[in-house]
C-alpha cells in the first residue's frame, strides 16, 4: 500500500474511509478479545455435551455426564426431610426439661422456632417478641399466665379470649364507664397503681394515695394481688414492674380502669403441630432469658 494510505502519526494502515479530514484506522481486533472469544466457544461446546442443555420438545439432551438438577433438588429435599424427622421425632416425645437439657436440641429450637415465631407471632408482638401498645412484650420476663414452657405452650394452644372451647378468659371491667367508680376514685386508683410500679408522682398524687389504696384494696386485689404482683392463673398482670402492655403513663392507665381491657389471641391449635407448639414454647421462652 502506497505511503499515501498510512496514518502519518501512528504509521497505521487506513481504510480509506475519511470523516471531515478524519480517516479511519485499519486497527485489528486485539488478540485478548479473540481469546475470550475462542475461550468461550470451547466452554459452550463442552457444557453443551456435559451437561443438560438443548430442549428437544418432550425433553433434553441429558449430557454426558448424566446431571439432573431435578433429582438433586427432589434427593436434598427428601433428606432435609428425614433429618428433620429425627429431631422432631425426639423433640415430640421428650419432656420440655430434657429438650432444655440438651444443647442440640435447643439449637434446632432456635433456629426452628425463630421462623415459626417470624410466620405466626410477629405480625402483634413484633420481630423480637418485644411487642407494643396491646401486646405483650415477650421479652420482657413478665408473664400474664406465667412463663413456664408448659404454661406458655397451653396458652399457645387456646388462645386468650378466643373461640376454643378451653380458651383462657380475662377481662378488665370498666370501672368508671359502668358506674363503678366515680372520677375521683378512679383517679386515686390510679395514682395508687403508678406508685406500685415507683414512679415519681405529682404533688396532687400524692395526696390521692390513701384513698387510691382503699378503692385497689376494694376492687382490685381479687385479680392483682394485695401486693399488686398479678396472679397467673387468671392472667393478671404484674403491676409493680415496668412493663406495661397498654401504656403506664397516668392517661394509659386512667383509661385502662375508666374502659376496661380485654385482650386477645387466637388459638393455634389446629393450625400448629403439637410439635411446632412445643417448639414455639420453649423458643419465647429464650426470648427473655429463661431458655437455654
Amino acid at each position: 500500500m502506497a505511503d499515501a494510505t498510512r496514518d502519518p502519526v501512528t504509521g497505521r494502515e487506513t481504510t480509506g474511509h475519511e470523516w471531515n479530514g478524519i480517516e479511519e484506522l485499519d486497527t485489528p481486533i486485539p488478540r485478548v478479545v479473540l481469546f475470550f472469544l475462542v475461550a468461550t466457544t470451547l466452554f459452550a461446546i463442552g457444557y453443551w455435551l456435559l451437561m443438560p442443555a438443548w430442549p428437544l420438545g418432550w425433553t433434553y439432551t441429558k449430557g454426558l455426564l448424566g446431571i439432573d438438577q431435578r433429582e438433586i433438588v427432589t434427593r436434598q429435599v427428601r433428606d432435609a426431610a428425614a433429618e428433620r424427622a429425627s429431631w422432631t421425632a425426639r423433640i415430640g416425645s421428650a419432656s420440655f426439661a430434657e429438650i432444655a437439657a440438651d444443647p442440640t436440641l435447643m439449637r434446632h429450637v432456635r433456629d426452628t422456632g425463630r421462623t415459626l415465631f417470624t410466620d405466626n407471632c410477629a405480625v402483634c408482638h413484633g420481630g423480637e417478641g418485644k411487642g407494643g401498645p396491646g401486646f405483650p412484650n415477650l421479652a420482657a420476663g413478665s408473664w400474664l399466665w406465667g412463663g413456664a414452657p408448659e404454661a406458655i405452650a397451653e396458652t399457645i394452644r387456646v388462645g386468650i379470649n378466643g373461640t376454643a372451647k378451653d380458651t383462657r378468659t380475662s377481662q378488665m371491667m370498666a370501672f368508671g364507664r359502668d358506674g363503678v367508680l366515680q372520677r375521683e376514685q378512679v383517679l386515686a386508683v390510679v395514682a395508687y397503681v403508678r406508685s406500685l410500679s415507683g414512679q415519681k408522682l405529682m404533688e396532687a398524687e400524692q395526696a390521692r394515695l390513701p384513698a387510691g389504696k382503699e378503692v385497689f384494696e376494694a376492687n382490685c386485689v381479687a385479680c392483682h394481688g394485695p401486693e399488686g404482683k398479678g396472679q397467673h392463673d387468671l392472667g393478671a398482670p404484674d403491676l409493680t414492674d415496668a412493663h406495661w402492655i397498654y401504656g403506664g403513663d397516668e392517661q394509659s392507665i386512667f383509661n385502662s380502669v375508666h374502659g376496661g381491657r380485654q385482650g386477645h389471641m387466637p388459638s393455634w391449635e389446629g393450625r400448629l403441630s403439637p410439635t411446632d407448639i412445643k417448639l414455639l414454647s420453649l423458643y419465647v421462652g429464650t426470648l427473655s432469658g429463661d431458655g437455654k
